[in-house]
């Protein structure tokens, strides 16, 4: 499209995404220097429609950020009252105490949250502060100066046909320059992914993992709420066919997030990480937590688990990388909120110091340095070979090992087993479907499991049906070709929101049908695809998901 004439907006600095990154980024700007422009451009239809992370907030990022953030009424309303740890079978469970655990792993001082509701607060602080932010602009493009720095993106378009030509009602959108671009995307953001992949800046470093975290939010029985609760748990059903596990955390009015993560590096092609969530739901700890209540809301999206040794480059000419663009999340403690903040105050500070002194459009190499070296580096740098210990040896030596490795680096700052490498990719994992059986999965009872297209329904997911489908595919024989023959066309089971189905008609060839409208923006197809054959790009602004709190 390069053809298309689009009017141009010049600021200082760009931030694409209103996330907690992105966001503390703007707010750090603005208290650093109220005369900066500051633009903030959110794909989703408001601040927080597209965050997933019903979470426990370590508040260390807000407190550096924004240090009377009670007096000011951040939704930081459910303090941890008290952490549970269990082992799971199928139809017991083992408590893990814990006095065994390393510090790190205490939840005293954390609060449960529905980051939506903090992006939202915060929003409105950066706002105050007179940061412009625009949701419903998705940025489609970025703009590269004549030496081949970032110098801005393209936002806001509009209006294409399904071919990707331009419609009766196309809006070109705009561009958006900045001195400094900083892209706060989330895992696995297009724009972030083009960057990383033209800059080389994953070079000298292990690959990215991921897993897929899914999650409700459910309305359960007033006697049964324990507000501040917080149960984490491993094992059953994944047993040996995957890493992950689940987490179930009371908040407010007799609510209850209850969630299952999937470690996208299983081998089996035939899991179907959906399914062992709803599977999960009726071991009897939780079905009996559950009855009663009501489901209220669904979503899904992948996390960042590479930490330390899988963060890339951060910077390049003109632009920065923050929060899960680069990886930032802490394993053990399913943690990464608070670290997304700290980057975000990080780039503003390193950015405005460049300002200052004059430039733009070079590499903000202090932003890089005190990632690395100051609290999250140290953060991360502590639990850097719990991932890989589960990925190489399973469930027990993560527990056993990976508890000793945190123990040393907490008490001695040094590893007995150095730096441990994640080897390959979640999709090259992936195993050709002769070498497993598939897996009989029982049919979801409607009342505490549920299919995925009733599911997505709760998630308020919407796309505009005339539009481009933002899911493409390098080669579209791939799917039925390759992918079929090959792994079952795991595509099918991946997506936790039945996006990708095989349809297959007495007298035909099977087809390969992508069904977009559905998509609630995870990436799974990005990350697990075995051929790398589908990229995920953004749709129309305002499009995806609409999360109500989660």
């Amino acid at each position: 499209m390069a053809e298309i004439e689009r009017e141009a907006m010049e600021v200082d600095v760009v931030i694409v995404g209103a996330g907690p990154a992105g966001l503390s980024a703007a707010i750090r700007l603005k208290q650093l220097d109220e005369d900066l422009a500051v633009v903030v451009l959110e794909k989703g239809s408001e601040v927080g429609a597209h965050i997933l992370s019903g979470a426990v907030l370590d508040p260390c990022g807000l407190d550096a950020l924004i240090p009377d953030w009670k007096d000011k009424g951040a939704p930081l309303n459910v303090p941890v009252k008290d952490d549970n740890f269990y082992l799971l079978g199928e139809a017991g469970k083992m408590r893990i105490p814990n006095w065994p655990m390393p510090k790190l792993m205490n939840n005293h001082g954390n609060y449960i949250v529905s980051m939506g509701n903090v992006c939202r607060w915060m929003a409105e602080q950066a706002e105050a502060l007179g940061v412009e932010i625009f949701p419903g602009m998705a940025c489609s493009e970025l703009v590269y100066d004549e030496n081949g720095g970032v110098k801005g993106v393209v936002a806001g378009e509009f209006g294409k046909n399904p071919d990707g030509t331009p419609g009766p009602a196309y809006e070109p959108g705009m561009e958006l320059h900045g001195k400094y671009v900083f892209l706060s995307e989330g895992v696995r953001g297009s724009l972030a992914k083009e960057v990383i992949e033209k800059y080389d800046l994953s070079e000298g470093h292990d690959p990215q993992k991921f897993g897929l975290g899914m999650k409700e939010i459910w309305e359960i029985d007033p006697a049964k709420h324990k507000e501040g609760s917080v149960t984490h748990t491993m094992g059953w059903p994944l047993g040996s066919n995957a890493g992950g596990g689940s987490f179930i955390y009371h908040l407010e009015n007799n609510q209850v997030y209850v969630g299952f993560v999937v470690h996208l590096n299983y081998k089996n092609p035939y899991l179907y990480p959906y399914m062992e969530f709803q599977r999960f739901k009726h071991h009897p700890m939780v079905a009996e937590l559950l009855k009663g209540g009501k489901r209220i809301a669904y979503g899904a999206r992948a996390i960042s688990e590479g930490g330390y040794q899988s963060m890339p480059k951060m910077v390049a000419p003109g632009v920065a990388l923050l929060g899960c663009s680069v990886g930032m999340v802490n394993v053990p403690r399913i943690k990464g909120n608070h670290n997304a903040m700290l980057s975000g105050k990080a780039a503003a500070e390193a950015a405005h110091a460049a300002l200052q002194a004059g430039r733009s459009g070079d590499e903000l190499t202090d932003y890089e340095t005190e990632v690395r070296s100051g609290a999250i580096g140290e953060d991360l740098k502590k639990v850097r070979n719990v991932k890989p210990l589960w990925s190489t040896w399973g469930l027990p030596a993560s527990l056993s090992l990976g508890g000793l490795d945190m123990w040393t680096n907490e008490l001695f700052g040094f590893s007995l087993f150095g730096t441990l490498k994640h080897g390959e990719s979640d999709a090259a994992a992936t195993r050709q479907a002769s070498g497993f059986e598939p897996i009989d999965y029982p049919r979801p009872d409607g009342t505490l499991s549920f299919d995925r297209l009733t599911n997505v329904s709760f998630s308020m997911t919407n796309h505009e049906e005339s539009q481009p489908c933002h899911l493409q595919l390098k080669d579209k024989h791939v799917p039925i070709a390759v992918n079929l023959r090959s792994y079952a066309e795991p595509a099918q089971r991946y997506c936790p929101a039945g996006v990708y189905e095989v349809v297959e008609e007495e007298g035909k060839e099977p087809r390969f049908v992508i069904n977009f409208q559905n998509c609630v923006h995870c990436k799974t197809c990005d990350i697990k695809d075995p051929s790398q054959n589908i990229n995920w790009t953004v749709p129309q602004g305002g499009d995806g998901p609409n999360y109500p709190n989660m």
